[in-house]
């Protein structure tokens, strides 16, 4: 593995992006979000994803000059349209939004159709965070994910962030329905290694921690077995209802994965009358949970988002980790 210095590999996608087009603003913000999901741990779709992205943007797939437009708004419930543009340029502009209205209402929801792959999905829990704000958001996908009980690809493994501000290390929680993401498995079995728990099946219908076994059986497990696909199936529900975008059976018939619907929530807690006793109520949580006994030696129990803090803090000191065949797909581009 490579290390390279957060700055540079920001270049690097600015670089990129400049020469496909987009405008400086729009690509400083599109490098920042690539480069943080590298940063903070998420190579899957940070560098990794990077050259895909720009292979979609020369397809057609994305189109780099188009807007979020608004379609509708009832009061703090806002729905737009994606315009087929950048997934997490829209993405962050929808979550911006949802916190815009949440000042205002003290909660705001915001719908998005139409748009693209939002990469990290983490990304958008952090930005409502960082603004004080509860946050939850979750996107669609293609099918790719055997609902509980079949080996036929019918759910999307639909990933949802879910954010809670704090002081001392915000509490973000990015999970996909599926035990582990295609990019995981990816990267697994890139590296060649095997899963640290069950991750899907392999051919034959077993249970499998060979990530190559389960790629090519493409059937990830999903989380709580049928817990995990009854939550997939109400996420693309509630999505596309709202949204009035493509479900994921529909997003299933198109060429590739596109125009895929989304959901941006945010809630201001300063709005509360008991907005005083949020941070302590936050706090007594996590130290209740720090307190809980490992079941290793020298081992601790994390709450979300606290191993990002430290790998964001290794990588920012020593260089985030790359993959070679991706930097240098990147350097080529």
């Amino acid at each position: 593995m490579l290390r390279i210095p957060y700055a540079e590999m920001y270049g690097q996608f600015l670089r990129v992006l400049l020469k496909e087009g987009f405008t400086t603003e729009r690509a400083e913000l599109c490098a920042k979000l690539f480069a943080e999901a590298s940063r903070d741990g998420v190579y899957t779709h940070g560098l990794n994803r990077f050259p895909r992205f720009i292979e979609h943007i020369r397809r057609g797939v994305v189109d780099i000059h188009a807007h979020p437009k608004q379609e509708a708004a009832y009061g703090a419930l806002e729905r737009w349209d994606g315009s087929g543009g950048p997934g997490n340029l829209n993405a962050y502009f929808c979550m911006n939004r949802a916190i815009d209205l949440a000042g205002r209402y003290g909660m705001g929801a915001v719908s998005l159709s139409n748009t693209n792959h939002w990469m990290r999905a983490g990304a958008y829990g952090w930005q409502a965070a960082e603004a004080g704000c509860i946050g939850m958001c979750w996107t669609n996908t293609t099918p790719n994910l055997p609902p509980w009980g079949s080996a036929e690809a019918k759910l999307g493994n639909n990933p949802i962030v879910l954010a809670v501000p704090r002081q001392e290390g915000h509490v973000v929680l990015d999970m996909a329905m599926s035990m582990f993401s295609y990019g995981k498995l990816e990267t697994y079995h890139l590296q060649n290694k095997p899963l640290p728990v069950d991750g899907g099946f392999d051919q034959a219908g077993e249970l499998s921690r060979d990530p190559g076994a389960i790629l090519e059986s493409k059937r990830p497990l999903p989380i709580g077995y049928w817990k995990g696909s009854g939550l997939s199936l109400l996420l693309d529900m509630i999505a596309a209802v709202l949204s009035g975008g493509l479900a994921t059976h529909e997003i299933g018939r198109l060429e590739q994965e596109t125009r895929v619907s989304q959901m941006f929530i945010a809630f201001d807690a300063s709005k509360l009358d008991t907005h005083h006793a949020v941070s302590q109520t936050v706090n007594s949580i996590i130290e209740d949970l720090a307190g809980a006994e490992p079941l290793k030696e020298n081992e601790k129990v994390y709450y979300p988002g606290e191993r990002t803090l430290f790998t964001r803090a290794e990588n920012m000191a020593g260089g985030i980790p790359a993959e070679p065949i991706f930097w240098e797909q990147v350097l080529a581009l």
